[in-house]
């Protein structure tokens, strides 16, 4: 829980998301594998868009690993296969080509992402660390993230802050954020795109700076600028005043809590 309030940060930052997702909205989520990483990569998103559902954007949509439009107001007790076969879903399975096509044809608003590394500038890395002909570590590879920095209007990163993700510069840029090497996107024969935020169990990012920098749009209740910067390997922006992350009202945690994810399926961890 954060200090002296009663909501955690996985509910104060679902909430912030929601409020990000636009009435009409297509977004894309892909697939988590366990533990934290599926909490940030399927939870968090699920809920929100579940949330933004029930507010602000009832038209808002999801395209969720092969489920198109799956019904997100009867979340399964288990997320085991069985679960996505028997989804109630507008398409279920739905073809990963049309999947693709939507994508380069700039269908989708918004995407959930995260990686192992991004850097001041939103570039994404989930290929390899260190030298990509003889990597430290080979990753998971690129998957559909160079399109959805490249097709989509506003992708969002969610990963928890650490000096090992944040870095000044990827190893290897599977996502193109907003410069590399001194250059545009447009100097790269880029169109509008890269990340929009970047969502951390700590802070909210953005890259509304002159150079499209990482910058510091809010903190967390409980957490200082001190604890946000000792989290990274480099100095985002940091602006004169910094606001506090909007805190979830009392409806929202209802929602959350008890008709969205009541037993925690999807933000456990």
């Amino acid at each position: 829980m954060t200090a002296e309030l009663d909501y955690t940060v996985n509910e104060l930052v679902t909430a912030l998301v929601a409020s990000e997702i636009r009435d009409g909205d297509l977004a894309f989520v892909g697939v988590g594998t366990n533990g934290r990483a599926f909490t940030l990569a399927v939870g968090i998103p699920l809920v929100a868009l579940r949330l933004a559902q029930m507010t602000h954007a009832p038209a808002a949509s999801v395209y969720w690993g092969n489920l198109l439009e799956p019904d997100l107001s009867s979340i399964p007790d288990h997320l085991r296969q069985d679960s996505f076969t028997n989804w109630h879903a507008a398409a279920s399975p739905a073809d990963v080509g049309y999947k693709c096509d939507m994508l380069m044809r700039r269908q989708f608003d918004v995407s959930f992402d995260s990686g192992a590394q991004v850097d001041a500038y939103g570039n994404l890395n989930i290929t390899a660390l260190g030298d990509y002909t003889k990597p430290k570590v080979r990753l998971v590879g690129c998957l559909a993230q160079p399109e959805h920095f490249a097709f989509v209007p506003r992708p969002i990163i969610m990963t928890d802050l650490s000096q090992r993700t944040f870095v000044e510069k990827v190893d290897f840029v599977t996502s193109v954020g907003h410069a590399r090497d001194g250059r545009t996107r447009e100097d790269w024969g880029l169109g509008p795109g890269g990340p929009s935020i970047v969502v951390t169990d700590k802070a909210i990012l953005d890259f509304n700076s002159p150079d499209r920098r990482m910058r510091i749009r809010s903190i967390h209740s409980g957490f200082t600028l001190d604890d946000v910067l000792g989290a990274m390997s480099f100095r985002p922006v940091v602006p004169d005043e910094i606001p506090q992350t909007p805190a979830p009202n009392a409806e929202q945690l209802r929602l959350i809590r008890e008709k969205i994810d009541p037993r925690r399926v999807l933000l456990k961890v």
